[in-house]
């Protein structure tokens, strides 16, 4: 009797076995399947991430404002009328437009009422950003800001070093 009784566990057992490898076959397929596809988009993602690193170190690279030859600076015309039209389609405020070009904003308010105009690096500047819309315009502004705040945090950095070094 304990024969027979072993010999039914085997064979519902070995009969256990095989439903369970028909069912376990094609999902083990499965996730050597997905788990292929998985690793094929981690590549994807990784030389999609290298190629916007590479692409912020070539925007962070440009020039904040369009570069514009001294002939094309000396040809343009520049009244205070379209320095003025260029600021407020631009949606500037002037001391927003002077950071823009360098410049304090007493000298932009010159240059709107005629006192003085803009020469040198100043007036390839200005008519570099005749060629940026606002949305550039926002990204420059942005850019400064986030350049100052870096150059504030190297600063105050260096001042910390200094003041460990100095109580040592």
């Amino acid at each position: 009797m304990a024969m027979l009784e072993r010999m039914m566990k085997e064979v519902i057992a070995r009969g256990a076995r095989k439903q369970v490898r028909l069912v376990v076959m094609p999902l083990r397929r499965e996730v050597v399947r997905l788990r292929k596809k998985v690793k094929d988009f981690q590549a994807s993602v990784l030389t999609l991430r290298q190629g916007a690193n590479g692409w912020k170190r070539f925007m962070a690279a440009a020039p904040a404002i369009p570069l514009v030859s001294e002939e094309d600076a000396k040809a343009a015309r520049l009244s205070p009328r379209l320095i003025g039209t260029l600021r407020k389609r631009l949606g500037l405020s002037q001391s927003a437009l002077a950071r823009l070009v360098g410049v304090s904003a007493p000298a932009v308010a010159h240059w709107e009422a005629g006192e003085s105009m803009p020469a040198g690096k100043n007036r390839a500047n200005l008519v570099g950003l005749r060629r940026v819309g606002k949305r550039g315009v926002k990204e420059l502004l942005a850019r400064q800001v986030k350049e100052k705040a870096t150059r504030k945090s190297r600063i105050r950095k260096r001042a910390r070093r200094r003041r460990k070094r100095s109580k040592k």
